[in-house]
């Protein structure tokens, strides 16, 4: 076993299948350790099963006798038509041969933009705020500032939410489909939790705020000079958007 930390490449690539032998034994002891990643882990992993078992048929599918070779040289009248078939059977091809690349691109979120980053921040909520023995890594919010900025690249600020009732309870950096975010827990010390994720935004560098709900929680989600906040909490909108306002407000100060 190596001293390596365990990465979201690693996390990628375990779910994609694309591990040697010896990493991918220390990636599955990183999980026995950490059953909260685990558990997204194994959301992503049955998600590609289930789409390379929908796709199969169509890899299997034998090519039409227009794609034969000779006969496509034989008939010019019928190259263009012959040409389309050959693009969509690599298109084809390429599914089967890339398997896990083209697939986490599908299964681990949506193309981009500020509907990735809010389905991102619900999956987290999900996962961390329901979780009553460890939802967050570290509580010191120096070094986890410190931390969060590091694996961002850029310098992000905790919001403090103590004025308006919520206080902080640590954070952790997560996975995404887009690189690490940084998540960031907070309750009432009444049972009702928050998480804001933060990231960098690959599109949607600039968006209003928007909202967002399902599910029995709700929040809002926008983007300001190229990084992404979302806010996710339990109840209605009209409720979180004071929050998502003070959040946005402070993160302006940096």
């Amino acid at each position: 076993m190596s001293n390596r930390p365990i990465t979201e490449d690693d996390l990628h690539a375990y779910v994609d299948r694309a591990l040697e032998p010896e990493r991918e034994a220390e990636v599955r002891a990183y999980l026995d350790k950490h059953p909260d990643v685990a558990k997204c882990i194994a959301a992503y992993s049955d998600e590609r099963n289930l789409l390379r078992s929908a796709l199969l048929p169509i890899a299997e599918e034998p090519l039409p006798p227009q794609l034969n070779l000779a006969r496509m040289i034989e008939s010019p009248r019928r190259r263009p038509s012959s040409l389309r078939w050959a693009i969509a059977a690599m298109l084809m091809l390429s599914l089967g041969g890339l398997g896990g690349w083209m697939i986490r691109g599908v299964t681990l979120a949506p193309a981009g933009g500020l509907a990735a980053l809010a389905e991102e921040a619900n999956d987290s909520y999900k996962v961390y705020a329901s979780d009553h023995t460890r939802p967050v890594e570290l509580r010191d919010s120096t070094e986890l500032a410190a931390w969060v900025s590091s694996r961002l690249r850029q310098p992000v600020k905790l919001p403090d939410l103590s004025k308006s009732g919520y206080r902080f309870m640590g954070g952790r950096v997560v996975p995404t489909a887009h690189g690490p975010a940084a998540m960031f827990m907070y309750d009432d010390d009444h049972g009702e939790r928050l998480v804001v994720l933060i990231r960098p935004m690959t599109s949607d560098q600039n968006a209003p705020m928007a909202p967002h709900s399902g599910s029995d929680v709700a929040g809002f989600s926008w983007a300001d000079g190229g990084m992404g906040y979302s806010l996710v909490g339990p109840g209605a909108t009209e409720q979180l958007k004071p929050l998502a306002n003070e959040i946005r407000k402070q993160a302006q100060t940096i």
